[in-house]
């Protein structure tokens, strides 16, 4: 399941081939961290203590943050304020190598400022410093004219991430989504507000669950009605899909023709503050790489998962997103062991998924090339590839009382540690055809030193409409074979 998701973060990812265009509200977020040991006596409020102070990229910023620690050259487009918090941004973003020329300067606004007041760990005041005044027809319009130049540049893709801070008018999401779709690039949207029509036209939108709920006018307890609505509002407005971020309950991908539900992938969440941009960055990334949005969307759970484990806005990064994709990679392995029920259960949800199930079987002792080369072939017959592996008892009886070599625990992790095999369950009949009538295969396959007549269970398999596969063995390599080249 990891393999592609590892092999595009590791080896695509680092090129810095591709280019991404974010354009949104800025925004600074500020923190100050500090003890609190007593109350105030002039009021009945906290005294914080104040330790430290920090200063992040925050809203659109951080979406352009988390795309730059993930490889991806990236321009900003939005506005700031001519003043001490636009020129901490400015730098921030010049030191991530994140393009600013499609930053407009503002004297009519100051720029968006967030100051966090924290006490230890925990969130005691926010302090909002903004303009709540209309962008004007000048604002707007220079603003236009900077992003058409960056368009002319054709970014791999475009992220529209709003805040609701009057950047993201009618007016600039009808003239970037009408220009970006003449030129076929994709736009992802983080959305705000109840009126979704200013997106019309997108590639796609990842509102969260609450804001899907405004949007569509359901009850956010509702899941089914909440995603019946999303669905239709995916139509209404003319998108390729739509996901629904629904915090501990993960992503439900919205697609013409599925959806599909994607488990959270946080153990500790202390703070959700920027987990949305970093979801919309991490998809943006993985589609330009090649990912399908399922993939992408895998990847960008994994991303918010690690980010809500920290204090703050802060972006994942590159090899933050590694380490947690190898950790489960390694884990995902292990779990290809399972008991009958538990498969039984996957190789439902593959049928359903359309996915052609083979099965094939063996004591796979010392493995070695003959069986890797094998279970290769095995697995380019369908899609998903069970392996029924003979415990060590089994195995006794077929091979005589020396053998098996190595025990059954090790050779069943040593195999779903292999990329063509979905599944390893052991079994201790003599034959796998109780095993067989159980899981259904539509494929079962054994070495062509067989016939299809001697494969036990091929008869079963043919009479529900399956096949029987017969694959070349390599010569030269066998079990046995490396058991007396080792005792002589």
């Amino acid at each position: 399941m990891y393999e592609q998701l590892i092999e595009a973060v590791r080896h695509q990812f680092p090129t810095g081939s591709k280019s991404a265009l974010v354009i949104g509200d800025l925004m600074l977020d500020r923190y100050l961290v500090g003890e609190v040991e007593r109350i105030s006596p002039e009021a009945p409020v906290p005294v914080v203590l104040v330790k430290q102070q920090n200063e992040r990229a925050g809203g659109a910023a951080n979406v352009a943050a988390n795309l730059a620690h993930l490889g991806i050259k990236t321009v900003m487009a939005g506005v700031i304020g001519n003043d001490a918090e636009g020129r901490s941004l400015l730098l921030m973003l010049r030191q991530l190598n994140i393009g600013s020329d499609a930053i407009v300067n503002s004297g009519e606004r100051p720029t968006v400022t967030k100051t966090r007041i924290l006490g230890g760990h925990q969130q005691m005041m926010r302090l909002d410093q903004e303009s709540r005044q209309a962008f004007t027809e000048n604002e707007t319009g220079e603003l236009i004219d900077r992003i058409t130049r960056a368009l002319e540049q054709k970014p791999a893709i475009v992220i529209l991430s709003d805040y609701a801070k009057g950047v993201l008018s009618e007016q600039l999401c009808r003239a970037v989504i009408g220009q970006a779709n003449k030129l076929g690039i994709p736009i992802l949207v983080d959305p705000k507000g109840r009126d979704y029509s200013k997106y019309q036209g997108a590639t796609a939108l990842t509102p969260n669950k609450k804001e899907t709920a405004e949007a569509c006018g359901v009850a956010v307890s509702d899941n089914e009605k909440l995603l019946e609505a999303a669905a239709e509002l995916r139509d209404r407005l003319g998108l390729q899909f739509l996901a629904v971020t629904r915090g501990e309950e993960g992503i439900s991908l919205l697609e013409k023709d599925e959806t599909i539900h994607i488990p959270a992938a946080a153990k500790q969440v202390f703070d959700v503050s920027g987990a949305g941009d970093t979801v919309i960055a991490t998809l943006a990334a993985g589609l330009v790489h090649g990912l399908s949005h399922r993939q992408a969307f895998e990847l960008a759970n994994l991303a918010a998962g690690i980010v809500v484990g920290k204090v703050g806005t802060v972006p994942v990064t590159r090899e933050e997103l590694l380490a947690e994709l190898v950790s489960k990679g390694a884990s995902g392995q292990a779990d290809k062991i399972c008991e009958l029920d538990t498969l039984i259960s996957r190789v439902k949800q593959w049928k359903h998924d359309k996915q052609r199930i083979v099965f094939t079987n063996g004591c796979f002792d010392l493995l070695h090339t003959g069986h890797v080369t094998y279970l290769e072939a095995a697995k380019k017959t369908g899609d998903k590839l069970i392996l029924g592996l003979n415990t060590d008892r089994s195995v006794s009886a077929l091979k005589g009382p020396t053998r098996p070599v190595i025990h059954e625990a090790d050779r069943a992790r040593v195999l779903a540690a292999l990329e063509a095999v979905d599944a390893v369950i052991l079994f201790d009949e003599d034959t796998p055809l109780k095993l067989i009538d159980a899981i259904r295969p539509d494929i079962i396959v054994k070495g062509s030193d067989y016939t299809e007549d001697q494969v036990i269970g091929g008869k079963e398999v043919k009479s529900w409409g399956g096949t029987v596969a017969l694959i070349d063995i390599v010569p030269g390599r066998s079990t046995s074979g490396i058991i007396e080249k080792l005792a002589s």
